[in-house]
């Protein structure tokens, strides 16, 4: 059996979350399921209603290797910390102080892209937050 992993985001502005995330994790939009043009058309095809453009964002990475992450609009608000939190990271070869020195630059360059620095660990891990408040850390990948 083959098994894989998609993440899934709900969220209530489908189009700017998926902005940001295409921006944090330079994945782009995945097309639709072959051999359908539209995810209308895949949607009407499965007797599913549907929905506007505005309603879901599908990215995958470039390459296709990462997990899909697929962002849902849903009608209830982010009221708990997530369960389940993305990391980004940074390469971790080099010394403490380099790792540090991209880590910082990472959480500025996703501040700027419209996320929260929520706290800072050790000088080790940035916890950050999407435009809709979701949880994330920016960390040190594995010494190479």
């Amino acid at each position: 059996m083959d098994v894989g992993m998609d993440l899934t985001l709900d969220c209530r502005n489908a189009v700017v979350l998926g902005e940001f995330w295409k921006t944090a994790l330079g994945y782009v939009d995945e097309p639709p399921p072959a051999p359908f043009a539209t995810r209308d058309e895949w949607l009407m095809s499965l007797g599913e209603p549907v929905g506007s453009d505005e309603d879901g964002v599908w990215l995958r990475s470039p390459d296709g290797t990462g997990p899909r992450l697929s962002i849902l609009k849903v009608p209830e608000p982010k009221t708990v910390k997530n369960r389940l939190h993305i990391d980004i990271r940074v390469p971790g070869h080099g010394t403490h102080t380099e790792r540090w020195s991209r880590v910082q630059a990472e959480a500025q360059r996703l501040q700027t892209a419209g996320a929260t620095i929520l706290e800072t660990f050790d000088e080790h891990h940035v916890v950050m937050a999407d435009p809709e408040g979701n949880e994330f850390c920016v960390a040190p990948g594995p010494r190479s």
